[in-house]
């Protein structure tokens, strides 16, 4: 297997983070970008060899940049994982705040198609290129209170299929994986956000989430890893335009 070079936006912490080290284990040449300075500085002492620069994914001219240094940096770029976003606010639509709404969608869909639009004439330079889009068991299914979200994680499964057809011909696979409830400080403060909506303990509520799902714990975000590394490998080679779900058999979100 040839040495992958690798973009990976947001991996200085959390599913990125863990993302950086599976690639990293196996050899990689890995360009992180986000825009946690002390995240990357860590980032960087943690995993000698690793490239960053901070970049803001709602920032067009910042991305363009990020792009081009990460494509110059690695000498190509042959995965692009799309792991940017944030959760937003927890709050129902009468609620919500239009600026939150259009920061979600900012970040997490425009910023997806922007990363990827300036990355697509380097991966098809690659002899087996693949891109990865990080979508939600919220691209699956309703979540209350959670429109913005969920509205653009759904974008991101029809992003990623009308990727996949387009690219197809140019031998670049595109995937989404659907991590359901992820072990860390994100999915804490999304308790937090549903406990004080609801007036329940952050337990409750945490009882209650893992109640939709049948297995009883929390995802592990190095699975998430795994997985993203496997769909980029030689054994990916014949999966393109599939949604996989790594939730703990979620039927229904609470």
């Amino acid at each position: 297997m040839t040495v992958q070079r690798v973009l990976i936006t947001a991996g200085a912490g959390g599913i990125g983070r863990a993302i950086v080290q599976a690639f990293m284990a196996q050899g990689a040449k890995v360009f992180v970008c986000d825009i946690d300075a002390d995240g990357l500085t860590r980032l960087e002492a943690d995993f000698p060899g690793v490239k960053s620069t901070l970049c803001d994914i709602s920032n067009l001219a910042d991305i363009e940049k990020m792009v081009a240094l990460a494509a110059q940096t690695l000498g190509g770029l042959d995965v692009l994982i799309n792991n940017a976003g944030i959760a937003g606010p927890t709050a129902p639509v009468d609620q919500l705040d239009p600026t939150d709404w259009a920061k979600v969608v900012q970040i997490n869909l425009n910023g997806t198609f922007n990363v990827t639009h300036f990355a697509i004439p380097h991966l098809k330079k690659s002899a087996a290129g693949s891109i990865i889009n990080m979508s939600s068991v919220s691209g699956r299914f309703g979540y209350p209170n959670r429109s913005a979200y969920s509205t653009t994680k759904w974008g991101l499964i029809g992003f990623t299929k009308t990727l996949s057809i387009e690219l197809g011909a140019d031998n670049i696979r595109v995937n989404a994986i659907l991590p359901g409830a992820v072990d860390g400080p994100r999915f804490q403060n999304v308790l937090k956000g549903r406990a004080q909506l609801s007036g329940r303990s952050i337990e409750e509520e945490t009882v209650a989430a893992l109640g939709t799902q049948s297995i009883k714990h929390l995802v592990n975000p190095n699975h998430i890893a795994d997985l993203a590394f496997f769909l980029a490998s030689p054994s990916g080679e014949s999966i393109s335009g599939q949604m996989l779900p790594i939730d703990c058999d979620m039927q229904h979100t609470s």
